[in-house]
């Protein structure tokens, strides 16, 4: 038998290593048969890159500019009373001890929360006076990955819940997928999975699908429909944002936001539901004042309705907050006072932090 060497110059010899390596040209041929899909998708991707396209955000926060503007979250009457104390700062560990009575909507109560957070967790709890329970974590994996749980136990049949979700954040689009109260064994709950894509660097399009499985074999399955146009200029002292959501069953939301100065913000929401059991409109404008030490935000609707809020800061641990509501067709009237104090007798050493030189300093 001839050795390799004794073989002709045109039959090349063949290595252990190129042979180990062979299974690789059928992929190559794989790669052959699928190579104008990935090369079409390649020139997408550029494309997309060029296009320079900005994060749309989520479709939770989609409305975030207007929530922060209107007092639908921020409204509240009767006595409140804030009390938070700081134990450390890095990592943040705070204590909150919240009372609230003469509500005309809500029974007197008591609230003992603690939130603990670090860069890339966040730890956050409370207990009422009733015994419920609620709790929320948020683990940041990375600048694109966000996993979220919310849970509340309550002794009331029902109101006991869990919810996770999951936030991507890619160069022009996110995603989020939730499931509330789920169920390995037989899949009921509530399964949403939301996508908000940016189409240019001012629109973006989203839309939604829920499905809810109240039992074995029962389901239903609904869309929305999203739209956000940013304002080519958007800043911390102009630009607008509007929003719409659309649900087909007869459902719309739409918002306006519109930043007319560093201090100033103005919103609108107009809310539209025509649906068989109810046909309903109502339409919403509010604003908002930041100043040096005090935030006042006024808002009325076509309701009748006419609210305002004001938080004036006396001081950075502490906080008086007066809120008042007219419902001038039912001939009502809401007031509310509260305070909010922040514990800041902390030490260097519970804040975390470094201690000045010279610390404890000698009395004068």
């Amino acid at each position: 038998m001839a050795s390799p060497t004794d073989l002709p110059p045109t039959v090349p010899t063949v290595s252990k290593e190129e042979v180990s390596a062979g299974p690789s040209s059928s992929s190559g041929a794989a790669g052959g048969v699928f190579a104008p899909v990935t090369g079409l998708y390649n020139r997408l991707q550029t494309w997309r890159q060029s296009l320079e396209l900005p994060n749309p955000g989520t479709v939770e926060n989609l409305q975030k500019e207007v929530k922060s503007t209107l007092l639908n979250n921020f409204f509240f009457d009767g006595a409140r009373a804030d009390l938070t104390k700081a134990l450390s700062m890095n990592p943040q560990f705070q204590v909150t001890h919240s009372f609230m009575l003469g509500s005309q909507t809500l029974p007197p109560s008591y609230n003992f929360g603690a939130v603990y957070a670090t860069e890339k967790l966040l730890l956050q709890g409370g207990v009422d006076n009733e015994g419920s329970l609620n709790g929320r974590i948020h683990q940041n994996w990375s600048p694109a990955n966000l996993s979220k749980v919310q849970l509340q136990l309550s002794s009331t049949p029902g109101h006991s819940v869990m919810q996770a979700e999951h936030d991507y954040l890619g160069r022009d689009h996110s995603v989020n997928i939730r499931a509330a109260n789920p169920s390995l064994a037989d899949f009921t709950g509530i399964y949403t999975a939301s996508v908000m894509q940016s189409v240019t660097k001012s629109l973006a399009l989203g839309v939604e699908a829920m499905m809810q499985r109240p039992q074995p074999g029962l389901s239903d399955v609904g869309l929305q429909y999203y739209a956000k146009y940013t304002s080519p200029v958007f800043s911390k002292d102009r630009g607008w944002i509007a929003s719409a959501t659309v649900q087909p069953q007869g459902m719309l939301d739409l918002t306006y936001y519109q930043k007319l100065s560093e201090k100033l913000d103005f919103a609108a929401q107009l809310q539209v539901v025509n649906v068989p059991q109810r046909r309903d409109a109502i339409a919403t404008l509010g604003a908002k004042w930041d100043l040096r030490m005090s935030t006042f935000r006024a808002q009325l609707d076509s309701s009748g309705k006419v609210g305002a809020l004001l938080e004036q800061r006396f001081a950075p641990s502490f906080a008086f907050l007066f809120s008042g509501e007219i419902d001038h067709f039912k001939n009502s009237a809401k007031v509310g006072v509260g305070v909010m104090i922040e514990s800041a007798a902390m030490t260097p050493e519970e804040m975390g932090m470094v201690p000045p030189p010279g610390y404890p300093y000698p009395p004068q």
